[in-house]
């Protein structure tokens, strides 16, 4: 059951880092941009930082709104089935199993599909582009590594989003 909580948290990050574009002439940063509102929220993007051209945001919103539109629905008979045996009367370990292998093979789908877009959008960029969305990651993943470690940084390790700090 762990690595079906696992898949879930896995998938509920990966939806959060969706990007998020909105309509503008001019480069601005990627974290920076309002979304449509059909877009997840904009928080945690996967281009954080990155200046984006029109074009670029164009070809994304085209992804994205592709990717909305073919992506399979969650399955919510999956997941009444799944409550109907967390709360039965007598708890059946096998039909858990069963059940919680089917929604988690449905959630590796969803998050295939949605790498597939990812990847799509990534080769978009430019080499820069791609050379600062990869700095930025390796700085994600530090952070990750230290505060899973339990050190936590000094304010000369964290990175600023704002120079004004």
């Amino acid at each position: 059951m762990s690595k079906v909580a696992a898949m879930l948290m896995a998938s509920m990050l990966s939806l959060s880092s969706s990007v998020a574009l909105a309509e503008s002439a001019k480069l601005v940063p990627a974290d920076t941009l309002a979304h449509d509102g059909n877009m997840l929220d904009r928080r945690n993007t996967m281009f954080d930082g990155i200046n984006l051209t029109e074009q670029q945001r164009q070809q994304m919103r085209d992804l994205m709104h592709q990717a909305r539109k073919d992506a399979p629905q969650v399955n919510l008979e999956q997941m009444e089935t799944m409550h109907n045996l967390v709360t039965a009367e007598h708890f059946d370990q096998a039909a858990v199993r069963a059940q919680a292998e089917k929604i988690a093979q449905e959630q590796v789908d969803r998050q295939i599909e949605m790498a597939r877009i990812r990847n799509l959008m990534f080769n978009l960029l430019t080499p820069e582009q791609k050379n600062v969305l990869n700095q930025k990651h390796e700085q994600r993943m530090q952070q990750l590594s230290m505060q899973i470690s339990g050190v936590q940084p000094t304010s000369a390790q964290k990175p600023s989003s704002n120079s004004n700090e």
